[in-house]
């Protein structure tokens, strides 16, 4: 097999909270990969970095009365320390705010605008005239525009579900200061995501196998069809003050911090280039990795919340600044507990360190989420019931009993040294090693099934030694030799099942190498046995049975312990949205008070631009009166104008028109929004015509 050169990234966990179980489903995932690949003898390298800009930092630093670097490197120890205790083994953990990633970010930019993708243009946003600062979406609240529910984000309600524009809050204020926000123009730099060259690129991009089939079908989604333009130019500057790089020749204007945090897959791999140089010598070639001919392969494990980020903007800035693109891109699903989203008030919303505190075992976990990970983007659930039974079902009934049935017999009548090994007895695992098919299922991703068919070799060695009974066979005259025998196979096949789960169990599976005496386990050559004659060390418990009473402990920790999330957490990041559900089901109504709502089918006639408004498309809608209706809707993020025209779509007609600063508004198009980023605006079946009620 010729060895591959491959680059390995985990999505960046934002340096403004706790590692928590959601969180750690993509670092184990990446981490079993990885260490599947190191044993077949592959060159991989595993980076990753804290994400560490933006305005959430700099006001919690403000907050606490330090600077921005005290609170990112007090926070990166944090991370660091969580993740080695989950035993997730990064070739190198950096951080954004480097100097590498400066330089990084700041060569895509240049070479972006030298090929008149950066365009620069003047916005109308609220700003903050207590903090003297421009305020984000989600740092500016007040009464939602449909529901009237009190304290709302600027840019959608969490009690009703609208998606609006900061504008159209009712009496907004600053959620920094408290201060009424006013209008101020700004010049924003802009990546024009929506030029020609980079729509084409995209199409033929997600099509090319580097997606998942479903996250494929997504990307078409929001490219729209052959000759649409649904893609909207990108925002990438922020406004000082704000922690983060300055953009060249633009004093006072800052990279957002989503350019600079993928960048940060770069400015880590180059620290780790530099540093082994330095520490050993040896030499990894940063272009080697990233030159647009490389032959190397990369591949970035992401959370499906950050997918639009990672399947359109990264790999568009990539190929126009002269870099390669992503080799796949590995999205996975959200982390459930006990079949709901976490939950503070459960005590299931658990955090890296109170697992370790109170369950200290981390690799129960790694095991657990290893048999439900199937390669998908399926949301994973940690049933706490469940994860004892699998455990102690698993791990300490089939695979532990093993070595812990026979190994006593091997030291105490037979000095420790093996004696031959059943091959009939080991056919099946010969086969199993010879087929692949658990190699290939971690290749895959698809650890559920690789460990499904370990544990039916588990259950295939267990048997055996139900049948030849070596505690009875120590007791029978003239049956030393069956018993050596016996005891033999079972360390081989012991041995096997230890090699298949050295990717999830990598600290266990380095005890028992030391307790069989043999080196380090690979997943190359070909089967063998055990040596006859080989010495084995006396065996030590490996592992416990999971007590329930510890979950209980870390559950009521997580109640008591876990303060409520504060503000500096409004921005949308990948280690605050692993556990995104649906927005909550809204009160309960009665039919009389939805029948109050009209909804018909509306043709949109016209759709236009609103000069000066960043999030509003103005839509003339024909609803069969003799006159259209003007809507303002905030979908300007998601559609370009002339798509719209001609198509049908659902708005309320009966809600009171509301005076805009731009003009009337004459009703509500009705549009979809989750987790992930996008709006979709409704339509009805084919045959719908203006004017039918929806009913």
């Amino acid at each position: 097999m010729t060895p591959r050169k491959i680059l390995v990234t985990s999505a960046l966990p934002y340096a403004n909270g706790s590692i928590h179980l959601g969180h750690l489903v993509e670092y184990i995932q990446t981490d079993i990969w990885v260490r599947f690949q190191k044993m077949q003898g592959h060159e991989v390298h595993y980076v990753c970095a804290d994400d560490t800009h933006g305005t959430p930092i700099m006001l919690r630093a403000e907050s606490e009365g330090i600077t921005p670097e005290a609170l990112i490197a007090r926070v990166w120890q944090e991370h660091y320390d969580d993740f080695a205790a989950f035993h997730v083994e990064f070739d190198h953990y950096g951080s954004t705010n480097s100097a590498e990633n400066k330089v990084c970010a700041e060569s895509i930019y240049l070479a972006l605008r030298e090929k008149g993708l950066i365009e620069v243009r003047s916005i109308e946003q609220f700003y903050d005239p207590v903090k003297n600062m421009f305020l984000p979406d989600r740092f500016i609240k007040g009464e939602c525009p449909k529901c009237h529910a009190k304290d709302q984000y600027g840019d959608n309600c969490e009690v009703c579900g609208a998606a609006y524009a900061p504008i159209e809050l009712i009496n907004p204020y600053s959620a920094v200061s408290g201060a009424a926000p006013v209008m101020r123009n700004s010049d924003h730099y802009f990546f024009k995501l929506s030029a020609d060259t980079c729509q084409q690129f995209l199409r033929e991009w997600t099509r090319s196998g580097s997606l998942q089939s479903e996250a494929a079908n997504k990307m078409q989604e929001w490219l729209g069809a052959e000759g649409e333009n649904k893609l909207s130019d990108w925002d990438i500057s922020r406004d000082a003050p704000y922690f983060g790089f300055e953009i060249p020749d633009a004093p006072g204007k800052y990279f957002y911090v989503w350019l600079d945090a993928p960048v940060g897959y770069m400015g880590s791999f180059r620290q780790l280039c530099n540093s082994r140089m330095q520490d050993s010598g040896s030499r990894i070639e940063f272009d080697e990795y990233w030159k647009p001919d490389s032959t190397t392969e990369l591949y970035h494990f992401i959370g499906k919340d950050i997918l639009y980020f990672h399947a359109l903007f990264w790999p568009a800035m990539l190929e126009h600044a002269g870099f390669r693109t992503p080799t796949k891109l590995f999205a996975h699903g959200f982390l459930t507990v006990n079949g709901e989203k976490m939950s503070k008030s459960r005590g299931t919303f658990i955090t890296a360190k109170s697992y370790v505190d109170n369950i200290k075992n981390t690799e129960y976990l790694r095991y657990y989420y290893a048999a439900k990970i199937n390669g998908s983007m399926e949301d994973l659930d940690l049933n706490l019931d469940d994860f004892v039974a699998k455990v102690n079902s698993d791990l300490i009934g089939k695979y532990i009993n093993i070595a812990s049935r026979c190994a006593g017999f091997i030291a105490k009548k037979f000095d420790g040294k093996l004696g031959a090994t059943d091959l009939a007895a080991s056919a099946e695992f010969q086969t199993a090693y010879a087929s692949g098919e658990i190699a290939k299922s971690f290749e895959a991703r698809d650890f559920a099934r690789a460990l499904r068919e370990i544990m039916r070799l588990a259950d295939v060695a267990n048997q055996y030694i139900a049948e030849q009974k070596p505690w009875e066979l120590a007791k029978q005259e003239g049956a030393e030799a069956q018993l050596h025998i016996a005891c033999s196979t079972a360390m081989t096949l012991f041995r096997d099942l230890t090699l298949y789960l050295k990717p999830v169990l990598p600290v266990l599976a380095g005890q028992v190498e030391a307790f069989l005496n043999i080196a380090p386990l690979m997943w190359t050559g070909v089967w063998q046995a055990l040596p006859n004659g080989h010495g084995i060390n006396t065996y030590q418990h490996l592992a416990t049975r999971l007590d329930p009473k510890l979950i209980e402990a870390m559950n009521a920790a997580n109640m008591e312990s876990l303060k409520p999330v504060t503000e500096s957490h409004s921005e949308t990041r990948h280690a605050e949205a692993q556990q995104h559900a649906i927005t909550p089901i809204a009160e309960t109504i009665s039919i009389e008070d939805f029948s109050k709502i009209d909804l018909r089918v509306a043709m949109i006639v016209n759709a236009e631009h609103v000069e000066g408004a960043e999030k509003l498309l103005k839509l003339t809608l024909d609803i069969g009166e003799a006159a259209p209706r003007t809507v303002f809707a905030g979908i300007k993020s998601a559609y370009d104008p002339a798509a719209l025209k001609g198509r049908m779509t659902v708005m309320v007609a009966n809600l009171a028109p509301r005076k805009m600063k731009f003009g009337m508004s004459e009703g509500m198009v009705l549009a979809a929004s989750g987790s992930t980023p996008g709006l979709f605006v409704l339509s009805p079946d084919a045959g719908a015509t203006p004017g039918m009620r929806i009913k």
